[in-house]
């Protein structure tokens, strides 16, 4: 069963992005779950080495109201994990047997999924999907594996007669975002949110007042910072032998999410494009 709201996956995937001192908590935190649950504001404030107010303001960076709810939420954290023994991103060693390295994938792809759930904001899926039931047309952003997500939206959405096309260098994601306009949905997907190219199509796409979509990381990035809409993905810090597969399949998850979030509440009108790109894909299709 996929976890919700998991506070303990929101602060490992917003450590980066954290203050100095907001990260201090956050490490003591992440160091000492067990322990968290039974500290007062002024424990985990002396376990951190910062003050009564930082951890306060921790909490509010969070998200929540007040420490006592921040730690009701640790604990609840805390139990999911428990009951899920506690699977781990398992990082790909050099020399592994194939089996383990086939268990291993399958794991880390799963745990993305499921982190993801964690993270992702439910009404920011629907604005999303609203807006995309409604534009004229959608543009699509990414460089490299981001990128190869962009161009699986495309695939999904002209299958439903949306006019759509990603673009996946920068020269041509100038040019595109350049001629957007109000009733457009422009989409960026990137991990990081710091891509320099993505960035400035963004402020172009924003400045021409088309309706900005981010697919990010779950922290307090640029990308995240500016856009209209945030849906966030939750993915492993792992080494560069892994490359970009956990934020790839979360991505990919997330733009299935919004192409079935469009197709079902649209399903009526657009069924005969599905039928018809379903049959002409398997060789069926006659006029």
């Amino acid at each position: 069963m996929a976890i919700h709201d998991n506070i303990l996956i929101k602060i490992r995937d917003m450590r980066d992005s954290l203050t100095p001192v907001e990260k201090l908590v956050a490490d003591a935190i992440l160091a000492n779950v067990e322990e968290v649950p039974h500290l007062s504001v002024k424990g985990l404030a002396q376990l951190s080495k910062t003050s009564d107010a930082s951890v306060l303001r921790f909490c509010k960076t969070m998200g929540y109201s007040g420490y006592r709810s921040f730690i009701v939420s640790i604990s609840a954290s805390l139990g999911s994990m428990e009951e899920e023994d506690k699977d781990e991103y398992t990082d790909i060693q050099p020399g592994d047997d194939l089996p383990v390295i086939i268990a291993n994938i399958a794991r880390n792809n799963a745990k993305s999924i499921e982190d993801t759930l964690s993270v992702i904001d439910r009404k920011e899926v629907e604005r999303a999907v609203n807006a995309l039931r409604n534009c004229n047309r959608i543009a699509l952003f990414g460089i490299g594996a981001s990128g190869l997500v962009c161009k699986d939206a495309e695939q999904k959405f002209s299958r439903i007669n949306k006019i759509c096309h990603a673009y996946t260098d920068g020269h041509s994601q100038l040019t595109a975002a350049t001629l957007l306009g109000k009733g457009d949905v422009a989409i960026f997907v990137s991990n990081s949110g710091s891509t320099i190219d993505i960035l400035d199509s963004l402020d172009i796409a924003n400045k021409n007042r088309a309706t900005t979509i981010a697919i990010t990381k779950y922290n307090r990035s640029e990308l995240a910072d500016k856009s209209n809409i945030v849906l966030s993905i939750s993915t492993p810090e792992l080494t560069f032998r892994s490359g970009a597969m956990g934020s790839r399949i979360a991505m990919l998850t997330v733009v299935d999410m919004l192409f079935a979030g469009v197709a079902s509440a649209e399903y009526q009108s657009v069924k005969r494009f599905l039928t018809k790109t379903h049959n002409v894909l398997s060789g069926k299709y006659r006029k």
